[in-house]
């Protein structure tokens, strides 16, 4: 199928040559799914860049996010010199990026500039690991990711400049679906899905949620791997199109204790040969699948825990695991049962579990990375989900709740002996330390709560 906004590089070429892209974004993803990387003049993309790739300073891949150089990290530190890694393009991922003027992107691989061979602890990386493992098992996984954001009528510049005042949602009551209050942000979304369509990234359909001056935008599915790069473009462009017409987008998990959190709900389904292997006349509840899906969902299910800091990779995103808040608390599944961490939604060909755990915060190469790797080892090792939840989860106390807190969830990912057979030490290691950090820089604050709290009554 033609998407719109792909380019091989015969159309750039005829695109420069013509002087209609001046510029080319060569990009890849940081810890927190941030685009990092430079901006080439295109004609020298060309006759350089294309075929011997770009560098980028390593401490980008050790780096918080103030971009200081955090200490510690055995990948690059002080000691080593902070030198280069070789970014690689993938000209599968070559588009243009319709909300800025004449110009392509394309994302990157990040290698060795020695071995020549992908970091083992950068993003991308670990989710072709992942693929890969798929692939050697002649399996192709699919997903999508549902982003939820909340957009205010203040400016980037002015929230950052007054961050204890209050924002000012778009909107001013509850728009979940709701077509009249949808309309009056309008120009933001439209131009949103307008721009993403011609930048390679297809669009299905946006809608008001459930919070003030909450949305959602989905684009479809797709290979895990693209899905994954659809997702940070799809972040950029939102981010930089709210930025050019002077209002603000956030994707933080639970921007305020009053509202309800914004999620990354992500559906998978596994193809082998053409034919969605989670279909079949196994009985699990209400739903009749293969055993394969029930493996796939034993295992996600069960090493939830062990991944949580990639679903949920900050203080912020733990604030948004409220009962009755429409973001899950407890570790169960159900049929189109939106209590329920894992939902089942969709039948035959479209059948496919949807995990509602995943905060609009995470990096989606990671979270991604994070749900294959699962489910692949419950399907290896056989792995039989709990009995179909039927009911309000939220009401179930008797079920497992996911973990609450940062430093619970970083506890567990050292510990794991599954994240560790999986990812392998080094990036066990790696972020580790990255998760440390993130606590520690939240600990050394002082909140406009304390002193709220505590100025004149303690």
């Amino acid at each position: 199928m033609l998407i719109k906004g792909r380019l091989s590089t015969d159309d750039l070429d005829e695109k420069v040559e013509k002087e209609e892209i001046e510029t080319v974004i060569v990009a890849f993803s940081d810890h927190y799914g941030r685009l990092m990387g430079k901006r080439y003049d295109a004609e020298f993309f060309l006759e350089s860049v294309l075929d011997s790739g770009s560098h980028a300073c390593d401490y980008l891949l050790t780096t918080d996010m103030e971009m200081e150089p955090v200490p510690g990290y055995e990948f690059a530190n002080w000691e080593l010199g902070y030198g280069d890694f070789h970014l690689v393009p993938d000209l599968r991922t070559l588009r243009e990026a319709s909300w800025l003027s004449k110009t392509a992107i394309v994302l990157c691989d990040v290698h060795d500039e020695k071995t020549h061979t992908p970091v083992e602890i950068a993003p991308r990386s670990i989710l072709n690991r992942q693929i890969k493992r798929f692939t050697d098992q002649e399996y192709h996984p699919f997903a999508a990711t549902e982003l939820e954001y909340y957009l205010f009528e203040n400016d980037y510049r002015s929230v950052y400049e007054n961050s204890d005042k209050e924002l000012t949602p778009a909107g001013w009551y509850l728009e979940d679906y709701h077509i009249l209050q949808g309309s009056r942000v309008e120009e933001f979304t439209a131009d949103a899905r307008r721009h993403l369509k011609h930048s390679g990234v297809p669009v299905e359909n946006s809608k008001g949620e459930w919070g003030l001056g909450q949305h959602e935008l989905n684009v479809q599915y797709a290979e895990a791997g693209e899905m994954a790069d659809r997702h940070v473009i799809y972040k950029q462009c939102l981010k930089e199109l709210a930025d050019q017409m002077g209002i603000s987008v956030t994707f933080m998990a639970k921007f305020h204790e009053d509202r309800a959190g914004s999620s990354c709900h992500t559906h998978v389904s596994i193809f082998k040969n053409g034919d969605n292997i989670f279909e079949g006349d196994e009985d699990y509840g209400p739903l009749k699948a293969s055993k394969e899906f029930g493996w796939f969902l034993g295992g996600w299910i069960k090493y939830v825990p062990d991944v949580m800091v990639f679903y949920a990779p900050t203080i912020n995103s733990y604030k948004r695991f409220v009962d009755e808040s429409w973001a899950p608390t407890r570790l169960a599944w159900s049929r189109d049962n939106r209590t329920a961490g894992f939902r089942i939604v969709g039948n035959g060909k479209n059948l496919r579990i949807e995990c509602r755990i995943p905060g609009a915060d995470c990096n989606p190469y990671l979270s991604i990375a994070a749900s294959l790797a699962c489910g692949l080892k419950g399907i290896n090792d056989k792995i039989d989900p709990p009995e179909c939840f039927v009911g309000d989860v939220y009401a179930a106390k008797h079920l497992d709740h996911v973990p609450k807190s940062l430093p619970r969830a970083l506890a567990i990912f050292k510990e794991s002996d599954f994240a560790l057979e999986t990812f392998g030490e080094k990036v066990v290691e790696h972020y580790s330390h990255f998760f440390q950090k993130e606590i520690e820089a939240y600990e050394r604050q002082v909140s406009d709560w304390e002193r709220k709290r505590y100025f004149e009554r303690i």
